[in-house]
């Protein structure tokens, strides 16, 4: 009731919508891009999977064309350079990482961190959004969680192999995320996206996909709190 109650106050067409909305829609179009080029990059480096994962670019470049007209639905213009800004740290751990032969780290850096943000963020805007904008980021949503799967069943095969690695690539790039959502959370609230809702489901998300991929319950809780302290 409280979300809906909420989306009623929201006016679209307010100057101070439209400025954080410039802002949070270069972001979801700037992480469909880096998402895209990430997962063409895999790509060469997992032969094996190559099909899925330039099935998976796609579909991320198809997103990204679905959010530039959530933006050109309302008149506003994407700040895309705030959005470089943004997912710069996350970028350069990943093109390091994947030039170090480190496919652990590129797949938790896209498959785990980055979707798992993707999808807390759109799942808590969903009951806030414009109706055009809402089917877009509904449609985009389920894409997602299938993009998440990938990387969880990759790492569950490898989990022995690939173990150490993760937990060091968490280790440095859990903490960005939350950096990313402390600067991006005055603009969500605007939108009536609330930054503690959005702790809260990327935890949760993100805790399940660690355990999914085989680390324990007290290993996720360790993973997850490496984090915490950017919060």
């Amino acid at each position: 009731m409280q979300q809906l109650e909420t989306t009623s106050t929201l006016d679209y067409q307010s100057e101070h919508y439209k400025d954080a909305y410039s802002r949070i829609n270069a972001i979801v179009i700037e992480g469909e891009q880096e998402a895209y080029d990430n997962y063409c990059k895999l790509a060469e480096s997992l032969p094996d999977s190559k099909d899925d994962l330039l099935r998976l670019a796609k579909m991320e470049n198809r997103h990204m064309k679905g959010f530039q007209a959530c933006g050109k639905n309302l008149s506003v213009t994407p700040d895309m350079e705030f959005a470089a800004k943004f997912f710069s740290q996350l970028h350069e751990n990943f093109q390091q990482a994947w030039a170090e032969g480190k496919i652990v780290t590129c797949l938790l850096i896209q498959s785990l961190i980055i979707e798992t943000f993707a999808i807390s963020a759109y799942n808590i805007y969903i009951p806030v959004a414009d109706d055009f904008a809402r089917k877009i980021t509904e449609g985009v949503v389920k894409d997602e969680y299938s993009h998440l799967n990938f990387g969880e069943e990759w790492l569950k095969a490898n989990f022995e192999s690939a173990k150490a690695e993760l937990e060091a690539a968490n280790r440095q790039n859990l903490p960005i995320i939350w950096a990313m959502l402390n600067q991006v959370s005055d603009d969500a609230q605007v939108l009536g996206m609330e930054k503690e809702a959005l702790v809260e489901d990327f935890m949760i998300t993100y805790g399940e996909a660690l355990s999914n991929i085989g680390f324990s319950s007290r290993e996720v809780m360790k993973l997850s709190a490496q984090g915490l302290a950017a919060v």
